[in-house]
């Protein structure tokens, strides 16, 4: 189980890890607009989208599990032009974890048209307890990305829901954490 002082409320935790969480996304963000370069070299079109937020979602009414990307509207018109006009049958995840915080890019790729799509998130493994056992469980998971009015650009299932969550036992052991340091 995580290092977590009892003495420690969830508002302190918070305010002790800001700083190293805001460095870890600015690394993310680094490795993202990296990553896009490379491609970039090599000819093809790359989008890189910073998502606003990330939400894991299990079951839950009216949608599919998994990650959803809340992209920003002035993205969403290349990612739907890209998304149209190609396959994105391959995909990588970069990821890293701080603190019970996942901080992760997700590589979209279609050689046919040569774009690559870059997302890159962060996420509580806290709050993603429900998602990692229904991914486990169905041997796959699904990432979204979506508008801040609902509306949904894209959708890609990964047959590799490790790559997003490699120990359900860690996800469990961040969210009984978090319960038991909650002051109600």
């Amino acid at each position: 189980m995580p290092d977590i002082s009892e003495d420690m409320d969830h508002g302190e935790r918070i305010a002790a890890n800001a700083g190293a969480e805001k460095e870890a996304w600015a690394a993310t963000l680094d490795d993202m607009r990296a990553l896009a370069a490379e491609y970039e070299e090599q000819g093809w079109e790359t989008i890189t989208i910073q998502a606003g937020d990330t939400t894991p979602r299990g079951d839950h009414e009216g949608g599919t599990f998994g990650l959803y990307f809340l992209t920003p509207g002035n993205k969403a018109d290349a990612f739907v032009d890209a998304v149209e006009a190609g396959e994105f049958p391959q995909y990588e995840v970069y990821r890293a974890e701080q603190d019970g915080t996942v901080f992760l890019v997700l590589e979209l790729l279609d050689p046919e048209t040569e774009t690559a799509i870059f997302v890159a998130g962060t996420f509580a493994l806290r709050n993603s307890l429900a998602c990692a056992k229904k991914a486990a469980d169905e041997g796959e998971i699904y990432t979204h990305l979506h508008t801040l009015d609902g509306a949904l650009l894209g959708s890609f299932r990964h047959a590799d829901y490790e790559d997003f969550f490699p120990s359900i036992t860690a996800v469990e052991d961040w969210a009984d954490v978090d319960e038991s340091a909650m002051n109600y």
